[in-house]
């Protein structure tokens, strides 16, 4: 049951930039006073200063993103019918712009539904709850989701919650994993840009697959027909495989997880690619070195690391690790070879990779960077502006040429 609690939070004068701007978010220090009684979680009204009614959003006064923003106007009062209206648009939103097979339904803010996050296997949907107010909704937004499916004949065949990062404790909210509703086989076979995968729901990283990467995997894949592919950070061989897959020579793939490398081996086995990719367990920074020492050399070099930063505090380090990982790629990248290098951290913003890039160009010894394409997360992460968290993926092919 959605209901909205009579209390109401006021904004500090001059507060609320962000939200005015068309932020979703309403931080902690912007909160002047809450007048009524409310639970934690409860939709509660928004107003500035002066009383004028900003919209309404679900408060945690445990969060330092106090209220989250669910509707703006006062007529669209928040309801079962404003969710599902939400629903429907994300999903007439994906059907437009990206294969629909498997994709990331609902993305929170970026979907007017903060703090959620919903995506589609095959006929599995994976849920990601980060926000007690959406959290409570739960129950109503997966049953809308199956509905709103199955009217375009896809019926949904389990449901498992991956609800599992730190992040929710900072919410006061305990982990959570599970079946929400009849267990199933969480193994989960799916196609991607002609590649297949066997995505472990229930094991796998974030909600089990990196989708964000799809429309990139695909972009690589026209340098790489005949070339020496080095795959880092391959995971579980989304990059590799579409190398081999485009018709590389040979790939060799590097994750320091054993667990990982062994999904990758098992996803080369089933493209039939075993022969054309070799997959090694090691440190990447380790084996970069070692490779440099040797004299290896490779026609595309693809770097997509983990983020370095998840914070704003550990935004240097990171800047560190982002250029030595470039300086030591770049250096392996055949003269007129080509590297396709990422960030997937929101704090390390596009101006800093662009800058770190320069600065690792010019340690490689002076390599010269030709832009080929500057790319982002795939269209069914779609980035809201004013909401900052969206942007997260910046993603970069450089051919990489000598200096003259």
């Amino acid at each position: 049951m959605i209901k909205v609690s009579e209390a109401k939070a006021f904004l500090i004068k001059g507060k609320g930039k962000s939200l005015k701007s068309g932020g979703m978010w309403v931080y902690d220090n912007e909160i002047d006073r809450i007048e009524g009684d409310f639970e934690e979680g409860d939709i509660i009204e928004i107003h500035d200063f002066d009383g004028y009614f900003m919209g309404y959003g679900y408060i945690n006064t445990r969060s330092k993103i106090s209220i989250r923003l669910l509707s703006k106007w006062r007529e669209d009062v928040p309801s079962e019918n404003l969710l599902e209206k939400r629903l429907r648009n994300a999903w007439e939103y994906r059907k437009n712009v990206i294969d629909t097979s498997s994709c990331r339904l609902v993305f929170g803010e970026a979907d007017w539904l903060p703090g959620i996050v919903i995506d589609k296997f095959s006929d599995v949907l994976v849920v990601e709850s980060l926000a007690l107010g959406i959290d409570r909704m739960k129950p109503e937004i997966v049953a809308l989701m199956k509905k709103i499916l199955e009217e375009d004949g896809i019926r949904i065949r389990g449901v498992y919650e991956r609800s599992d990062a730190r992040i929710r404790l900072k919410e006061g909210m305990s982990p959570e994993k599970g079946f929400l509703g009849e267990p199933f086989d969480t193994n989960v076979l799916i196609e991607e840009n002609g590649v297949k995968y066997m995505v472990d729901v229930a094991e796998g990283q974030k909600t089990g697959f990196f989708l964000d990467q799809k429309c990139n995997r695909e972009a690589i894949k026209k340098l790489c027909r005949g070339k020496r592919v080095l795959d880092c950070f391959t995971h579980t061989g989304t990059f590799a495989l579409n190398a081999a897959y485009a018709g590389a020579e040979k790939v060799t793939a590097v994750d320091i997880s054993e667990a990982a490398i062994g999904r990758a081996r098992y996803n080369a086995e089933l493209n039939g690619l075993s022969d054309r990719v070799d997959f090694l367990c090691e440190d990447v920074f380790s084996l970069l070195t070692r490779y440099e020492r040797e004299g290896e050399s490779f026609d595309v070099v693809i770097l997509d690391p983990p983020a370095f930063t998840k914070s704003k505090d550990t935004v240097k380090q990171a800047i560190k690790g982002y250029r030595d990982i470039n300086m030591r790629g770049m250096r392996l990248v055949k003269d007129g070879g080509f590297l396709a290098t990422c960030s997937c951290s929101h704090f390390f913003t596009e101006e800093l990779m662009v800058k770190t890039l320069r600065e690792a160009a010019a340690g490689a010894g002076h390599r010269r960077l030709r832009q080929v394409e500057f790319r982002q997360q795939a269209p069914d992460h779609p980035v809201l502006w004013a909401a900052d968290d969206s942007y997260y993926l910046k993603f970069y092919i450089f051919q990489v040429c000598s200096e003259l």
